[in-house]
């Protein structure tokens, strides 16, 4: 199958390429790591300005009423220029669970985030939030922080939270449904970091010489750089085909599929990136460091490879039973 953007689509993606690829991402996200949230709290508003936040809000709450493929466009961006915070809980999660006012809030660009054990534990930037919220007894309630865990990517600051009482929703259908939501764009995220480790190493290997030679010269070079750019370019035909299916009953299997898959892909790039850019690549001072610590995180948010794999292979042997 061929997947293209309609012009709508691609005009869309070239606004967000256009506005990150200006707002320093690199630095807002280091600042970020240091519990300075101003610089990212006004990029948030900058992009919900494009919309981001309201994507799959229906227009009657304020939103746009878009869909899946809409989605991916906005997080592979977001992947690919290491924009922190809670956006997979905001945009993506929040945005298909909630209704009313709260919704509303969202799509208008108010910061949201949530907790779902077993497979989402902690709360991501639940200080810099305005809602906070957690999934109890299949229901969504309303959170407040109550302390902090480490994450080995130091833009996703992760809290405890404690229920503090009832809030919006339309029961558990829907809260599955937002997660599948969320699956999708954390799917779309890796795919979009991927795509940046495998350019920025390309570049990398384009400039370093070693024996009088560029190092991306050599076979063994290209080989490892070739085998990151079929796994992505595999991926992604995975990612927006769950964007397509996203509603329909193959949706749930769908979304896991493509988890497995981009978290594979980028996975494979940040140690193809890693070996490739030698010691320095180890460093946190080198910007390539966001986006390695953050593929390692997201493999296992939102769900880890096994539970993935487990569900699209449940969703197999009952289709065949």
């Amino acid at each position: 199958m061929r997947f293209a953007y309609t012009a709508e689509q691609e005009s869309f993606a070239a606004s967000l390429e256009s506005l990150l690829a200006s707002a320093d991402t690199v630095s807002v996200a280091r600042a970020w790591a240091a519990d300075d949230t101003a610089p990212g709290r006004k990029l948030w508003q900058r992009l919900a300005d494009q919309g981001v936040t309201a994507l799959l809000v229906p227009e009657e709450s304020g939103g746009l009423g878009a869909g899946g493929v809409e989605l991916t466009i906005a997080f592979e961006a977001l992947g690919r220029h290491a924009v922190p915070g809670p956006w997979v809980e905001s945009a993506a999660y929040l945005a298909r669970a909630l209704d009313g006012q709260a919704l509303a809030a969202v799509a208008e660009g108010a910061v949201g985030t949530v907790a779902i054990p077993p497979h989402t534990p902690y709360a991501l930037d639940a200080d810099a939030a305005d809602r906070v919220y957690a999934v109890a007894a299949g229901a969504l309630v309303s959170a407040t922080p109550v302390g902090r865990a480490a994450s080995i990517d130091v833009t996703r600051r992760l809290f405890e939270v404690a229920s503090t009482g009832a809030t919006t929703g339309d029961g558990a259908a829907t809260l599955d449904r937002a997660f599948d939501t969320a699956v999708l764009a954390c799917s779309a995220q890796l795919l979009g970091a991927g795509e940046r480790l495998l350019t920025d190493t390309v570049a990398y290997v384009k400039q370093r010489r070693q024996f009088g030679r560029e190092i991306g010269s050599y076979q063994a070079v290209k080989h490892t750089l070739a085998d990151v750019r079929i796994a992505l370019d595999f991926a992604r035909p995975l990612v927006l085909s769950a964007a397509l299916s996203l509603d329909t009953a193959d949706g749930g299997r769908d979304v896991s599929a493509a988890k497995v898959a981009a978290g594979e892909a980028a996975y494979l790039a940040s140690r193809a990136a890693l070996q490739l850019h030698g010691a320095i690549g180890y460093t946190r001072e080198l910007d390539l460091s966001l986006w390695v610590t953050k593929v390692r995180a997201l493999v296992s948010a939102w769900g880890t490879p096994a539970y993935h794999r487990r569900r699209v292979l449940d969703s197999l042997v009952g289709r065949g039973a």
